[in-house]
């Protein structure tokens, strides 16, 4: 098997490189996106006034009556003491056009006691302004900023196919790691005294059976961000059934109704308060979107300031039809098969959040060991393919060495007779 391993093990390096590269750098920047955010836009996250804060409904309804050209959704319903709201906005349908209105900004910062704007961005814009920088890497890391091309998300689908490629790689690493008993210490030794290549060659073979376990569950996990309705959620529900949501089952999706208009921000709260009182959620309200596609809104359970889902397996959410208010599916933590279960517990598994502050350093730790890895494994190429170029020319030089080395001898030959004859010839006449 191993002659098989090697190449293979070889080129899926080769292919994932850089995109590994990419992702583990990112990825351990992205881990504190938030508060790196929040250090480097200081006055997009802090709210310039004090006082009683608007209710969040309430400043929904001005943001969109002051520029009806937008729509808002995603709305924090509450916010961290001192801090902005975080506003989505999406550009409404001009009537005269029946083309979206074109806006330059996608999210808002909102002075929760005013409804001031204090801060336009658009989220993932490429761009390396401070103001821009955090969502542009967060967005490098899943999407490289691929377009959408003929309605498919090329780069969603790229470093998904990128993690499903790694999950192999990273069996096949394993199997050559430990080619038999007697050599397994070899795999977890550092040759730090001696260096150069020795030691090159011991970071990516014994650092990568050191964390082996964390980087399958990252490659896991990764395709699970990516490809989760494409590929993870098939496979699991072979093993577990799943429960459906309008975002993996189109049919469950709200189907817009000619001439009857989407339910009230204040409707769709109450229906989901009263389905969170039947289903003994003890967590308020904490945020509300409206996804445009699929005509449905969605309520998350949570208190302010944790919407990036601290905790085991993240936050509840309750989906509604927005023209009925009929639920149309759920995500409780902890609630549901062993299936829902374990693609709950995806995100905070990727982002390393399931284990407080210590998993986000430990995650954060881990992209720097993926951005080792990958350029340890090219340096060891590398130097394999320089090896190999020499063994290559070293047959077409040797001919030529054997042929200049016998028209030497020749040339040699006549002058050695003489020399010889030189030597012996007083010997051989008589005295």
């Amino acid at each position: 098997m191993r002659p098989l391993l090697v190449p293979l093990h070889r080129w899926f390096g080769i292919a994932t490189a850089l995109f590994l590269f990419v992702a583990g750098l990112t990825g351990a920047v992205i881990a504190w996106d938030h508060e790196l955010d929040a250090m480097l836009n200081p006055s997009f996250f802090h709210a310039r006034t004090d006082g009683p804060p608007l209710p969040s409904l309430e400043v929904a309804r001005r943001i969109e009556a002051d520029d009806p050209r937008l729509q808002v959704t995603y709305l924090p319903l509450a916010a961290e003491p001192g801090h902005t709201l975080q506003v989505m906005v999406w550009p409404r349908v001009d009537p005269h056009t029946q083309q979206p209105y074109k806006l330059d900004f996608n999210q808002l910062a909102v002075d929760p006691a005013t409804g001031a704007i204090q801060g336009r961005r658009e989220w993932g814009a490429v761009s390396l302004a401070r103001l821009n920088l955090i969502p542009f890497l967060y967005k490098l890391h899943y999407t490289l900023h691929l377009p959408f091309t003929r309605g498919v998300d090329v780069g969603t689908w790229l470093m998904g196919i990128v993690g499903i490629v790694w999950i192999f790689d990273s069996m096949i690493a394993l199997a050559l790691s430990f080619p038999n008993f007697n050599a397994w210490r070899k795999s977890f030794v550092f040759r730090v005294k001696r260096g150069g290549y020795p030691l090159t060659f011991d970071l990516h073979r014994s650092g990568g059976v050191w964390i082996w376990g964390l980087l399958l569950m990252m490659a896991v996990t990764s395709v699970s961000m990516n490809l989760a309705n494409e590929v993870v959620r098939p496979i699991v529900s072979r093993l577990s059934p799943l429960t459906a949501t309008p975002f993996s089952d189109s049919t469950l999706a709200g189907t817009p109704h000619p001439g009857k208009a989407n339910l009230s921000r204040e409707r769709i709260l109450d229906d989901a308060r009263r389905i969170a009182e039947e289903k003994h959620l003890s967590a308020p309200p904490g945020a509300l979107f409206y996804a445009t596609t699929l005509h449905t809104y969605g309520v998350g359970f949570f208190t302010a300031g944790n919407d990036h889902g601290d905790g085991p397996l993240g936050n509840a959410w309750l989906y509604l039809n927005a023209q009925t208010g009929r639920p149309v599916g759920e995500t409780i933590p902890g609630e549901g098969s062993a299936g829902d279960i374990f693609m709950q517990a995806q995100f905070p598994l990727h982002s390393g959040r399931i284990a407080g502050l210590g998993g986000r350093i430990v995650i954060s730790a881990l992209g720097l060991a993926v951005a080792v890895l990958s350029v340890t494994g090219l340096m060891i190429w590398l130097k394999k393919l320089a090896a190999r170029r020499r063994k290559i020319r070293a047959p077409r030089k040797a001919p030529r060495t054997a042929q200049a080395g016998k028209q030497t001898a020749e040339r040699a030959e006549p002058a050695n007779r003489t020399h010889h004859a030189e030597r012996v010839e007083p010997t051989a006449t008589p005295r």
